[in-house]
Protein backbone atom coordinates (compact mmCIF):
# COMPACT_ATOMS: atom_id res chain seq x y z
CA UNK A 1 0.00 0.00 0.00
CA UNK A 2 1.73 3.46 -1.13
CA UNK A 3 1.64 6.11 1.58
CA UNK A 4 -1.00 8.29 -0.45
CA UNK A 5 -3.56 5.50 -1.02
CA UNK A 6 -2.53 4.86 3.00
CA UNK A 7 -3.19 8.69 3.47
CA UNK A 8 -6.62 8.52 2.06
CA UNK A 9 -7.80 5.63 3.41
CA UNK A 10 -7.08 7.08 6.90
CA UNK A 11 -8.88 10.17 6.30
CA UNK A 12 -12.14 8.21 5.29
CA UNK A 13 -11.68 5.80 8.51
CA UNK A 14 -11.70 8.58 10.48
CA UNK A 15 -14.38 10.40 9.24
CA UNK A 16 -16.49 7.76 9.33
CA UNK A 17 -15.76 6.99 12.93
CA UNK A 18 -16.36 10.62 13.81
CA UNK A 19 -20.13 9.62 12.71
CA UNK A 20 -19.32 11.59 9.07
CA UNK A 21 -22.59 11.00 6.90
CA UNK A 22 -23.17 8.87 4.20
CA UNK A 23 -24.99 10.05 0.81
CA UNK A 24 -27.06 7.94 -0.66
CA UNK A 25 -29.31 9.62 -3.94
CA UNK A 26 -32.06 8.48 -5.04
CA UNK A 27 -32.91 8.74 -8.71
CA UNK A 28 -35.94 8.82 -10.77
CA UNK A 29 -38.01 5.98 -12.47
CA UNK A 30 -37.00 4.99 -15.54
CA UNK A 31 -39.74 2.53 -16.73
CA UNK A 32 -37.93 -0.68 -15.07
CA UNK A 33 -39.99 -2.87 -12.70
CA UNK A 34 -38.69 -5.68 -10.14
CA UNK A 35 -40.06 -8.57 -11.07
CA UNK A 36 -41.62 -9.99 -7.83
CA UNK A 37 -40.76 -13.55 -9.07
CA UNK A 38 -37.40 -12.98 -7.65
CA UNK A 39 -39.09 -13.47 -3.85
CA UNK A 40 -39.54 -16.89 -5.21
CA UNK A 41 -39.41 -19.74 -2.38
CA UNK A 42 -38.15 -23.73 -3.57
CA UNK A 43 -39.10 -26.92 -1.81
CA UNK A 44 -37.66 -30.69 -2.43
CA UNK A 45 -38.02 -34.00 -0.82
CA UNK A 46 -35.16 -33.26 1.28
CA UNK A 47 -35.09 -34.08 5.46
CA UNK A 48 -37.80 -32.00 6.66
CA UNK A 49 -38.96 -29.94 4.22
CA UNK A 50 -42.26 -31.88 2.55
CA UNK A 51 -43.10 -34.99 5.10
CA UNK A 52 -43.02 -33.28 8.76
CA UNK A 53 -43.12 -29.56 7.32
CA UNK A 54 -45.27 -28.15 5.80
CA UNK A 55 -47.17 -31.12 4.67
CA UNK A 56 -48.17 -33.11 7.65
CA UNK A 57 -50.45 -36.48 8.51
CA UNK A 58 -51.68 -36.15 5.14
CA UNK A 59 -52.26 -32.70 5.07
CA UNK A 60 -51.33 -28.90 3.90
CA UNK A 61 -50.76 -27.67 7.28
CA UNK A 62 -53.08 -24.04 7.33
CA UNK A 63 -50.46 -22.20 9.75
CA UNK A 64 -47.78 -22.08 6.82
CA UNK A 65 -50.13 -21.21 3.96
CA UNK A 66 -51.23 -18.18 6.44
CA UNK A 67 -47.42 -17.11 6.63
CA UNK A 68 -46.91 -17.38 3.51
CA UNK A 69 -49.56 -15.36 1.91
CA UNK A 70 -49.05 -12.76 4.81
CA UNK A 71 -45.22 -12.12 2.49
CA UNK A 72 -47.49 -12.33 -0.72
CA UNK A 73 -44.47 -15.32 -1.71
CA UNK A 74 -44.89 -15.18 -6.14
CA UNK A 75 -43.46 -18.70 -6.70
CA UNK A 76 -42.37 -22.08 -5.75
CA UNK A 77 -40.18 -24.73 -7.53
CA UNK A 78 -40.18 -28.36 -6.82
CA UNK A 79 -39.82 -31.39 -6.80
CA UNK A 80 -36.01 -30.44 -6.69
CA UNK A 81 -32.87 -30.05 -6.47
CA UNK A 82 -31.49 -33.00 -6.82
CA UNK A 83 -34.50 -34.78 -6.19
CA UNK A 84 -36.38 -33.97 -9.42
CA UNK A 85 -33.64 -36.08 -12.09
CA UNK A 86 -34.59 -39.31 -9.83
CA UNK A 87 -38.42 -38.10 -10.07
CA UNK A 88 -41.07 -40.08 -11.66
CA UNK A 89 -44.43 -37.92 -11.86
CA UNK A 90 -46.51 -40.61 -12.15
CA UNK A 91 -45.31 -42.29 -8.80
CA UNK A 92 -47.27 -39.75 -7.18
CA UNK A 93 -50.45 -39.20 -8.45
CA UNK A 94 -54.21 -41.03 -8.18
CA UNK A 95 -55.04 -42.68 -4.59
CA UNK A 96 -52.47 -41.84 -1.81
CA UNK A 97 -52.62 -46.02 -0.53
CA UNK A 98 -52.14 -47.23 -4.28
CA UNK A 99 -49.25 -44.99 -5.09
CA UNK A 100 -45.58 -46.07 -5.78
CA UNK A 101 -43.18 -46.69 -2.89
CA UNK A 102 -39.69 -45.46 -3.77
CA UNK A 103 -36.54 -44.81 -2.79
CA UNK A 104 -34.79 -41.26 -1.69
CA UNK A 105 -31.94 -42.13 -3.54
CA UNK A 106 -30.40 -38.48 -3.41
CA UNK A 107 -30.95 -38.00 0.45
CA UNK A 108 -30.30 -40.37 2.89
CA UNK A 109 -32.23 -43.38 1.33
CA UNK A 110 -35.19 -42.66 3.15
CA UNK A 111 -38.60 -44.03 1.95
CA UNK A 112 -40.48 -42.15 -0.44
CA UNK A 113 -44.21 -43.26 0.03
CA UNK A 114 -44.72 -40.43 -2.85
CA UNK A 115 -47.97 -39.06 -0.69
CA UNK A 116 -46.82 -35.63 -1.76
CA UNK A 117 -47.29 -35.37 -5.44
CA UNK A 118 -47.96 -33.20 -8.65
CA UNK A 119 -51.94 -32.79 -7.66
CA UNK A 120 -50.56 -31.67 -4.06
CA UNK A 121 -47.93 -29.44 -4.78
CA UNK A 122 -49.86 -27.37 -7.33
CA UNK A 123 -52.85 -27.79 -4.82
CA UNK A 124 -49.81 -26.07 -1.98
CA UNK A 125 -49.56 -23.07 -5.26
CA UNK A 126 -53.36 -22.65 -5.15
CA UNK A 127 -53.11 -22.06 -1.59
CA UNK A 128 -50.43 -19.95 -1.18
CA UNK A 129 -51.70 -17.52 -4.39
CA UNK A 130 -48.64 -18.42 -5.89
CA UNK A 131 -47.43 -19.85 -9.67
CA UNK A 132 -46.01 -23.26 -9.67
CA UNK A 133 -42.56 -23.59 -11.26
CA UNK A 134 -41.80 -27.54 -12.06
CA UNK A 135 -38.31 -29.23 -12.32
CA UNK A 136 -38.37 -31.51 -15.18
CA UNK A 137 -36.33 -35.40 -14.69
CA UNK A 138 -34.01 -35.07 -17.29
CA UNK A 139 -31.26 -37.14 -15.56
CA UNK A 140 -33.38 -40.38 -15.17
CA UNK A 141 -36.96 -39.75 -17.29
CA UNK A 142 -37.65 -39.75 -20.78
CA UNK A 143 -38.32 -36.94 -22.99
CA UNK A 144 -41.94 -38.41 -23.42
CA UNK A 145 -42.50 -38.70 -19.97
CA UNK A 146 -41.93 -34.62 -19.16
CA UNK A 147 -44.52 -34.65 -22.53
CA UNK A 148 -47.10 -36.34 -20.52
CA UNK A 149 -46.22 -34.46 -17.80
CA UNK A 150 -46.99 -30.99 -19.15
CA UNK A 151 -50.06 -32.63 -20.95
CA UNK A 152 -51.16 -33.75 -17.72
CA UNK A 153 -50.71 -30.29 -16.21
CA UNK A 154 -51.56 -28.16 -18.89
CA UNK A 155 -54.30 -29.51 -21.44
CA UNK A 156 -57.86 -28.39 -21.41
CA UNK A 157 -59.48 -30.99 -24.01
CA UNK A 158 -59.80 -34.68 -23.92
CA UNK A 159 -57.38 -36.88 -23.54
CA UNK A 160 -56.12 -39.71 -21.80
CA UNK A 161 -54.57 -37.33 -18.96
CA UNK A 162 -56.42 -35.25 -19.01
CA UNK A 163 -59.22 -37.57 -18.33
CA UNK A 164 -56.84 -38.85 -15.70
CA UNK A 165 -56.37 -35.67 -14.05
CA UNK A 166 -60.06 -34.92 -13.50
CA UNK A 167 -60.02 -38.55 -11.72
CA UNK A 168 -57.30 -36.85 -9.81
CA UNK A 169 -60.10 -34.03 -8.53
CA UNK A 170 -58.83 -31.56 -10.74
CA UNK A 171 -61.13 -31.22 -14.35
CA UNK A 172 -59.28 -27.74 -15.36
CA UNK A 173 -55.56 -27.63 -16.50
CA UNK A 174 -53.44 -26.40 -14.28
CA UNK A 175 -51.85 -24.04 -16.36
CA UNK A 176 -48.45 -24.29 -15.56
CA UNK A 177 -46.17 -21.70 -16.89
CA UNK A 178 -42.55 -22.54 -15.36
CA UNK A 179 -40.73 -25.37 -16.38
CA UNK A 180 -37.46 -26.46 -15.64
CA UNK A 181 -35.11 -28.90 -18.16
CA UNK A 182 -33.03 -30.81 -15.82
CA UNK A 183 -31.02 -29.62 -12.61
CA UNK A 184 -27.77 -29.19 -11.94
CA UNK A 185 -26.92 -31.11 -14.52
CA UNK A 186 -23.12 -30.43 -14.33
CA UNK A 187 -23.84 -32.13 -10.89
CA UNK A 188 -26.41 -34.13 -9.29
CA UNK A 189 -28.14 -33.96 -12.36
CA UNK A 190 -26.15 -36.12 -14.46
CA UNK A 191 -22.35 -35.12 -14.59
CA UNK A 192 -22.78 -34.25 -18.08
CA UNK A 193 -21.06 -31.68 -20.11
CA UNK A 194 -22.23 -28.42 -21.44
CA UNK A 195 -22.03 -29.95 -24.79
CA UNK A 196 -23.83 -32.65 -23.77
CA UNK A 197 -26.80 -30.89 -21.75
CA UNK A 198 -27.50 -29.36 -24.78
CA UNK A 199 -27.92 -31.40 -26.97
CA UNK A 200 -30.34 -32.96 -24.89
CA UNK A 201 -32.21 -29.78 -23.74
CA UNK A 202 -32.91 -29.25 -27.23
CA UNK A 203 -34.81 -32.05 -27.80
CA UNK A 204 -36.57 -32.26 -24.19
CA UNK A 205 -37.29 -28.37 -24.74
CA UNK A 206 -39.14 -29.40 -27.62
CA UNK A 207 -41.81 -31.70 -25.68
CA UNK A 208 -42.51 -28.79 -23.35
CA UNK A 209 -45.53 -27.89 -25.35
CA UNK A 210 -47.69 -25.03 -25.73
CA UNK A 211 -51.61 -26.01 -25.33
CA UNK A 212 -53.76 -23.41 -25.77
CA UNK A 213 -54.33 -21.06 -22.65
CA UNK A 214 -51.39 -22.15 -21.13
CA UNK A 215 -48.16 -20.71 -22.45
CA UNK A 216 -44.63 -22.04 -21.36
CA UNK A 217 -41.59 -20.39 -20.52
CA UNK A 218 -38.59 -23.13 -20.44
CA UNK A 219 -35.54 -22.89 -18.12
CA UNK A 220 -32.16 -24.04 -18.95
CA UNK A 221 -30.05 -25.94 -15.88
CA UNK A 222 -27.47 -23.44 -15.96
CA UNK A 223 -24.40 -22.58 -14.32
CA UNK A 224 -22.93 -23.38 -10.40
CA UNK A 225 -21.37 -19.87 -9.49
CA UNK A 226 -19.26 -18.64 -12.10
CA UNK A 227 -18.68 -21.39 -14.17
CA UNK A 228 -19.43 -18.39 -17.57
CA UNK A 229 -17.70 -21.43 -19.86
CA UNK A 230 -21.42 -23.14 -18.95
CA UNK A 231 -23.66 -19.98 -19.75
CA UNK A 232 -21.52 -19.10 -22.86
CA UNK A 233 -21.91 -22.49 -24.14
CA UNK A 234 -25.80 -22.35 -23.54
CA UNK A 235 -26.60 -18.98 -25.26
CA UNK A 236 -24.82 -19.58 -28.42
CA UNK A 237 -26.16 -23.38 -29.07
CA UNK A 238 -29.92 -23.04 -28.06
CA UNK A 239 -32.21 -21.05 -30.08
CA UNK A 240 -34.22 -18.20 -27.74
CA UNK A 241 -37.07 -19.78 -28.97
CA UNK A 242 -36.56 -22.41 -26.61
CA UNK A 243 -35.00 -21.10 -23.66
CA UNK A 244 -36.81 -18.49 -21.81
CA UNK A 245 -34.43 -18.34 -19.20
CA UNK A 246 -30.92 -20.03 -17.39
CA UNK A 247 -31.20 -21.08 -13.47
CA UNK A 248 -27.70 -20.62 -11.95
CA UNK A 249 -27.24 -21.70 -8.61
CA UNK A 250 -25.30 -20.33 -6.05
CA UNK A 251 -24.68 -20.85 -2.17
CA UNK A 252 -23.38 -18.60 0.43
CA UNK A 253 -20.51 -20.43 2.13
CA UNK A 254 -21.11 -19.66 6.21
CA UNK A 255 -17.54 -19.34 6.95
CA UNK A 256 -17.76 -23.14 8.52
CA UNK A 257 -18.84 -26.82 8.45
CA UNK A 258 -19.86 -27.65 12.40
CA UNK A 259 -22.91 -29.00 13.77
CA UNK A 260 -23.64 -25.62 15.76
CA UNK A 261 -22.34 -23.51 13.28
CA UNK A 262 -26.02 -21.59 12.64
CA UNK A 263 -25.95 -20.61 16.07
CA UNK A 264 -21.47 -20.81 17.64
CA UNK A 265 -19.72 -18.39 14.65
CA UNK A 266 -16.92 -15.83 15.44
CA UNK A 267 -16.79 -12.25 14.02
CA UNK A 268 -14.31 -13.14 11.49
CA UNK A 269 -17.02 -16.06 9.81
CA UNK A 270 -19.48 -13.79 10.22
CA UNK A 271 -17.82 -11.74 8.17
CA UNK A 272 -16.78 -14.64 5.81
CA UNK A 273 -20.14 -15.06 5.59
CA UNK A 274 -21.30 -11.53 4.33
CA UNK A 275 -18.16 -11.36 1.87
CA UNK A 276 -19.56 -14.62 0.39
CA UNK A 277 -23.26 -13.40 0.23
CA UNK A 278 -22.15 -9.79 -1.75
CA UNK A 279 -20.06 -12.17 -4.31
CA UNK A 280 -23.80 -13.01 -5.88
CA UNK A 281 -23.55 -9.34 -7.42
CA UNK A 282 -20.34 -10.42 -9.09
CA UNK A 283 -21.79 -13.31 -10.69
CA UNK A 284 -24.77 -12.16 -11.57
CA UNK A 285 -22.80 -9.45 -13.55
CA UNK A 286 -20.52 -11.90 -15.19
CA UNK A 287 -23.31 -14.11 -16.06
CA UNK A 288 -25.22 -11.38 -17.45
CA UNK A 289 -22.52 -9.42 -19.37
CA UNK A 290 -21.88 -13.11 -21.39
CA UNK A 291 -25.71 -12.88 -22.19
CA UNK A 292 -25.75 -9.34 -23.07
CA UNK A 293 -23.25 -10.31 -25.97
CA UNK A 294 -25.88 -12.96 -27.18
CA UNK A 295 -28.91 -11.58 -26.07
CA UNK A 296 -28.46 -7.62 -26.01
CA UNK A 297 -32.58 -7.50 -25.73
CA UNK A 298 -32.75 -9.73 -22.77
CA UNK A 299 -34.75 -11.93 -24.31
CA UNK A 300 -33.79 -14.34 -21.88
CA UNK A 301 -34.13 -14.09 -17.94
CA UNK A 302 -31.19 -15.04 -15.57
CA UNK A 303 -32.55 -16.73 -12.51
CA UNK A 304 -30.90 -17.60 -9.54
CA UNK A 305 -33.46 -20.61 -8.97
CA UNK A 306 -31.38 -21.77 -5.87
CA UNK A 307 -29.87 -19.45 -3.12
CA UNK A 308 -29.37 -19.09 0.80
CA UNK A 309 -27.04 -19.46 3.36
CA UNK A 310 -25.14 -23.04 4.12
CA UNK A 311 -24.11 -24.52 7.22
CA UNK A 312 -22.83 -27.66 8.42
CA UNK A 313 -21.20 -30.82 6.15
CA UNK A 314 -23.41 -32.80 3.76
CA UNK A 315 -22.77 -35.83 5.84
CA UNK A 316 -24.53 -34.44 9.41
CA UNK A 317 -28.26 -33.73 10.05
CA UNK A 318 -27.29 -29.92 10.16
CA UNK A 319 -27.32 -29.78 6.36
CA UNK A 320 -30.95 -30.67 6.40
CA UNK A 321 -31.73 -28.41 9.00
CA UNK A 322 -30.44 -25.51 10.14
CA UNK A 323 -31.22 -22.71 12.76
CA UNK A 324 -31.71 -19.53 11.69
CA UNK A 325 -30.23 -16.19 12.57
CA UNK A 326 -29.96 -12.46 12.10
CA UNK A 327 -26.41 -12.67 10.12
CA UNK A 328 -29.31 -15.20 7.61
CA UNK A 329 -31.58 -12.49 7.68
CA UNK A 330 -28.67 -9.65 6.94
CA UNK A 331 -27.60 -12.12 4.70
CA UNK A 332 -31.31 -12.11 2.96
CA UNK A 333 -31.86 -8.67 2.53
CA UNK A 334 -28.26 -7.55 0.89
CA UNK A 335 -28.63 -10.52 -1.56
CA UNK A 336 -32.08 -9.45 -2.14
CA UNK A 337 -31.03 -5.55 -2.58
CA UNK A 338 -28.60 -7.60 -5.32
CA UNK A 339 -31.59 -8.65 -6.91
CA UNK A 340 -33.77 -5.77 -7.20
CA UNK A 341 -30.47 -3.51 -8.37
CA UNK A 342 -30.50 -5.97 -11.49
CA UNK A 343 -33.82 -6.11 -12.83
CA UNK A 344 -32.82 -5.76 -16.40
CA UNK A 345 -31.45 -9.15 -16.26
CA UNK A 346 -32.31 -11.15 -13.14
CA UNK A 347 -36.43 -12.08 -13.42
CA UNK A 348 -36.49 -14.73 -11.17
CA UNK A 349 -34.85 -16.27 -7.72
CA UNK A 350 -35.90 -19.10 -5.31
CA UNK A 351 -34.59 -19.52 -1.87
CA UNK A 352 -33.95 -22.97 -0.74
CA UNK A 353 -35.57 -23.78 1.15
CA UNK A 354 -39.18 -22.38 2.52
CA UNK A 355 -39.28 -24.89 5.49
CA UNK A 356 -37.29 -26.73 8.07
CA UNK A 357 -34.19 -26.48 5.47
CA UNK A 358 -31.21 -24.66 5.07
CA UNK A 359 -32.04 -20.73 5.15
CA UNK A 360 -35.63 -21.40 5.40
CA UNK A 361 -38.32 -19.22 6.23
CA UNK A 362 -40.72 -21.67 8.89
CA UNK A 363 -39.35 -23.81 11.28
CA UNK A 364 -41.80 -26.84 13.16
CA UNK A 365 -41.44 -29.23 15.89
CA UNK A 366 -44.85 -30.91 15.82
CA UNK A 367 -47.61 -28.89 15.99
CA UNK A 368 -45.66 -25.71 16.58
CA UNK A 369 -44.11 -23.26 13.83
CA UNK A 370 -41.92 -20.23 14.38
CA UNK A 371 -40.80 -18.04 11.94
CA UNK A 372 -36.96 -17.37 11.02
CA UNK A 373 -35.65 -13.79 10.97
CA UNK A 374 -35.14 -14.56 7.55
CA UNK A 375 -39.02 -14.36 7.22
CA UNK A 376 -39.09 -11.19 8.32
CA UNK A 377 -37.01 -9.90 5.80
CA UNK A 378 -39.17 -11.22 2.99
CA UNK A 379 -41.95 -9.53 5.07
CA UNK A 380 -40.45 -6.11 4.77
CA UNK A 381 -39.44 -6.53 1.11
CA UNK A 382 -42.65 -7.71 -0.31
CA UNK A 383 -43.39 -3.95 -1.11
CA UNK A 384 -40.73 -4.02 -3.35
CA UNK A 385 -42.86 -6.34 -5.44
CA UNK A 386 -43.44 -5.64 -9.37
CA UNK A 387 -42.87 -2.01 -8.27
CA UNK A 388 -41.03 0.50 -10.70
CA UNK A 389 -37.31 0.44 -9.35
CA UNK A 390 -35.08 3.35 -8.43
CA UNK A 391 -32.12 4.39 -8.74
CA UNK A 392 -30.10 4.41 -5.33
CA UNK A 393 -26.50 5.60 -5.18
CA UNK A 394 -24.29 4.91 -1.74
CA UNK A 395 -20.97 6.19 -1.35
CA UNK A 396 -18.94 3.44 -0.16
CA UNK A 397 -18.49 2.77 3.34
CA UNK A 398 -15.83 -0.02 4.34
CA UNK A 399 -16.39 -2.88 7.03
CA UNK A 400 -13.23 -4.05 7.81
CA UNK A 401 -12.20 -7.70 9.14
CA UNK A 402 -8.89 -7.85 11.52
CA UNK A 403 -6.55 -6.60 8.54
CA UNK A 404 -6.92 -5.21 5.13
CA UNK A 405 -9.62 -7.45 4.02
CA UNK A 406 -12.95 -5.48 4.07
CA UNK A 407 -16.51 -4.91 2.20
CA UNK A 408 -19.47 -2.38 1.97
CA UNK A 409 -21.16 -1.82 5.27
CA UNK A 410 -23.88 -0.33 3.72
CA UNK A 411 -26.55 -1.70 0.46
CA UNK A 412 -29.46 -0.91 -0.32
CA UNK A 413 -32.00 -0.46 -3.06
CA UNK A 414 -35.08 1.35 -3.26
CA UNK A 415 -38.72 1.41 -5.71
CA UNK A 416 -42.04 3.34 -6.32
CA UNK A 417 -44.98 1.41 -5.78
CA UNK A 418 -48.52 1.77 -7.84
CA UNK A 419 -49.68 4.19 -4.59
CA UNK A 420 -46.86 6.63 -5.49
CA UNK A 421 -45.42 5.31 -2.37
CA UNK A 422 -41.53 5.32 -2.13
CA UNK A 423 -39.68 2.25 -0.15
CA UNK A 424 -36.26 2.60 0.53
CA UNK A 425 -34.34 -0.86 2.00
CA UNK A 426 -30.89 -0.16 3.81
CA UNK A 427 -28.78 -2.73 5.02
CA UNK A 428 -25.78 -2.11 7.73
CA UNK A 429 -23.65 -5.01 7.92
CA UNK A 430 -21.03 -3.65 10.39
CA UNK A 431 -21.24 -5.73 13.99
CA UNK A 432 -20.46 -2.89 15.75
CA UNK A 433 -21.09 0.60 14.42
CA UNK A 434 -23.99 2.69 13.46
CA UNK A 435 -24.27 4.14 10.81
CA UNK A 436 -25.38 8.04 9.56
CA UNK A 437 -27.01 8.28 6.20
CA UNK A 438 -28.18 11.44 4.45
CA UNK A 439 -30.75 10.06 1.56
CA UNK A 440 -31.58 12.50 -0.77
CA UNK A 441 -34.84 12.35 -2.77
CA UNK A 442 -33.78 15.07 -5.50
CA UNK A 443 -36.47 17.58 -6.12
CA UNK A 444 -39.50 15.21 -4.72
CA UNK A 445 -41.31 16.95 -1.78
CA UNK A 446 -41.86 14.36 0.75
CA UNK A 447 -44.91 14.73 3.20
CA UNK A 448 -44.65 11.87 5.80
CA UNK A 449 -41.95 8.58 6.44
CA UNK A 450 -42.41 5.77 8.52
CA UNK A 451 -40.01 3.31 8.97
CA UNK A 452 -39.43 -0.69 10.44
CA UNK A 453 -36.30 -2.68 11.79
CA UNK A 454 -35.00 -5.97 11.68
CA UNK A 455 -31.87 -5.95 14.37
CA UNK A 456 -31.31 -7.69 17.18
CA UNK A 457 -28.43 -7.30 20.15
CA UNK A 458 -25.92 -10.36 18.81
CA UNK A 459 -25.71 -11.68 15.23
CA UNK A 460 -26.40 -14.72 16.32
CA UNK A 461 -29.71 -14.16 17.78
CA UNK A 462 -32.32 -16.45 16.52
CA UNK A 463 -35.92 -17.19 17.08
CA UNK A 464 -37.04 -20.33 18.79
CA UNK A 465 -40.86 -22.36 19.86
CA UNK A 466 -39.84 -20.62 23.23
CA UNK A 467 -39.38 -16.90 22.23
CA UNK A 468 -40.53 -16.67 18.78
CA UNK A 469 -39.48 -12.77 18.79
CA UNK A 470 -36.90 -12.14 19.38
CA UNK A 471 -35.43 -11.14 15.81
CA UNK A 472 -38.52 -9.56 14.45
CA UNK A 473 -39.65 -6.45 12.66
CA UNK A 474 -40.27 -3.26 14.80
CA UNK A 475 -41.41 0.76 14.69
CA UNK A 476 -38.06 2.53 13.52
CA UNK A 477 -37.99 6.24 14.01
CA UNK A 478 -34.22 7.17 14.06
CA UNK A 479 -34.51 9.66 10.89
CA UNK A 480 -35.19 13.24 10.27
CA UNK A 481 -37.18 14.41 6.89
CA UNK A 482 -36.29 17.88 6.02
CA UNK A 483 -37.82 18.86 2.54
CA UNK A 484 -35.92 16.37 -0.34
CA UNK A 485 -33.67 14.82 2.11
CA UNK A 486 -33.85 12.64 5.00
CA UNK A 487 -31.27 11.69 7.35
CA UNK A 488 -30.92 8.40 9.09
CA UNK A 489 -28.94 6.71 11.29
CA UNK A 490 -28.53 2.86 10.92
CA UNK A 491 -28.03 0.57 14.28
CA UNK A 492 -25.50 -1.78 13.72
CA UNK A 493 -26.22 -5.05 12.15
CA UNK A 494 -29.54 -4.44 10.92
CA UNK A 495 -31.59 -3.61 7.88
CA UNK A 496 -34.48 -0.84 7.93
CA UNK A 497 -37.33 -0.22 5.57
CA UNK A 498 -38.30 3.72 4.96
CA UNK A 499 -41.98 3.95 3.65
CA UNK A 500 -41.90 7.65 2.18
CA UNK A 501 -45.13 9.70 0.36
CA UNK A 502 -44.59 12.67 -1.31
CA UNK A 503 -46.81 15.59 -1.12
Amino acid sequence: MNKTFLSIFILIASLVSRGQQTVAEIGEANGAVINRNIYGQFVEHLGRCIYDGFYSNGKIRMDIVEAMKRIRIPLLRWPGGCFADNYHWRDGIGPVAKRAKTINIMWEMVPEDNSFGTDEFLRLCQLFGCQPYMAGNMGTGTREELESWVEYCNFQGISDLSVLRSANGHPDPYQVKYWGIGNESWGCGGRVTAETYVARYRTFANYVREYPGSPVARIASGAQDDDYNWTDYLMSHISFRWMQGIGVHYYTDAGGRTEDFATAFSKAQYFISLKSALRMARIIDGHASIMDRYDPVKKVALIIDEWGVVVGDENSRSYFYQQNSLRDALTAASTLNIFNNHWDRVKMANLAQTVNVLQSLVLTSGDSMVLTPTYYVFDLYEAHQNAKWLPLQLSRVPYHKEGADSIPAINGSASLDCNGVIHVSLVNLDPERSLPIRVDFGNRKLSSIHGQILTSQRYTDINTFGGPGKVTNRIFSAFKLEGDTVSVTLPAKSEVMLELTEQ
